[in-house]
């Protein structure tokens, strides 16, 4: 439940923390600048350029003759504060409830955007790791023979590759970003699932259900993934959280080091890093890591909760 609600939250980060109002009232129209650019002409300004609605000039205007509704973090991801009190980082206040980072840039929208691009990084590159590594042990655990020797083989040399060197080179050759590093990611990230998917597939292709399903002329496909595989799935469930933790954590590692999103993406690892060079400021790594450990933490009572709840034998007892 508490995942969920964060989760949700950070979703809809626009409408909790953005530099733009949810809703104006202006001589009797409405705007919704959260959704739409306006210019400033439209609020009385004198330029054809998007409005800034923390110009006092125009936020004058627009109280003048309307009113304005705004989030509950009056600061995105990337706005920077240039009416601190003190030089950033600044310490937590009514304005900046865990203060800003060493760019004037607000922490509580930062930690929310970092928080939804880490875990929806972690859920796609799972998804996709168990989608292809459930795959290619299936294929190998039935067949057996010389595709699992061949594959088995290959995949001893795939996985003795340096996979946090090779994303460092790789991340230093080509301009990073998320899809860029998700591919990048997936092409070892697979390997996870498919020694136990092979494991259960072979103990499976022996029992009597499915020689007999053989003997009737059942397709291969079917019995793999109708038969088999419910009961492979069981074993593969408990290191779900584990493929998510790694992602994430590899994200906020390629993140820390400056390899990873690019330059002013919102991010976890940024934040750690920042942490590590402001030691006079410690509640940008404090807020960092609180977010990160919790959120790795319900991660895997999650992924328990899952494989209890879909084991079989649990519910036929």
């Amino acid at each position: 439940m508490l995942f969920a609600v964060i989760f949700t939250l950070s979703l809809g980060a626009e409408f909790i923390a953005n530099d733009r109002p949810l809703l104006v009232h202006y001589r009797g129209g409405w705007y919704t600048p959260i959704l739409a650019d306006y210019p400033e002409t439209a609020f009385g300004g004198d330029f054809d350029a998007p409005t800034d609605y923390r110009d006092p000039f125009i936020a004058g205007k627009i109280n003048a003759d309307g009113w304005m509704i705004w989030p509950l973090v009056r600061f995105a991801d990337n706005t920077i504060d240039f009416d601190l009190p003190v030089p950033a980082p600044a310490p937590p206040s009514l304005t900046h409830p865990l203060g800003t980072d060493d760019q004037g840039r607000d922490l509580v929208a930062r930690l929310l955007y970092g928080f939804r691009i880490s875990v929806c990084f972690g859920l796609l590159l799972t998804l996709l790791s168990t989608i292809a590594g459930v795959a290619a042990g299936a294929v190998q655990g039935y067949y057996g023979g010389r595709i699992d020797i061949f594959s088995q083989r290959f995949m001893e040399i795939w996985s003795g590759l340096p996979v946090l060197y090779l994303l460092i080179i790789l991340s230093d050759m080509f301009k990073p970003g998320f899809w860029w590093l998700l591919g990048i990611m997936l092409l070892f990230s697979w390997m996870a699932l498919v020694n136990v998917v092979r494991a259960e597939f072979l103990r499976g292709r022996n029992l009597d259900y499915v020689r007999a399903a053989q003997a009737m002329g059942v397709h291969d496909r079917n019995i793999m993934f109708r038969h088999i595989l419910p009961n492979a799935m069981v074993a593969a469930l408990t290191f779900l959280p584990f493929v998510l933790n790694g992602a994430i954590t590899t994200l906020t590692s390629l993140d820390f080091l400056g390899f990873g999103m690019p330059p002013g993406s919102p991010s976890l690892g940024e934040l750690l890093a920042q942490g590590k060079a402001n030691l006079h400021a410690p509640w940008i790594g404090l807020s960092a890591f609180a977010v990160l450990s919790v959120t790795l933490t319900v991660l895997v009572f999650i992924g328990e909760a899952a494989r209890d709840a879909l084991d079989p034998n649990r519910n036929a007892s």
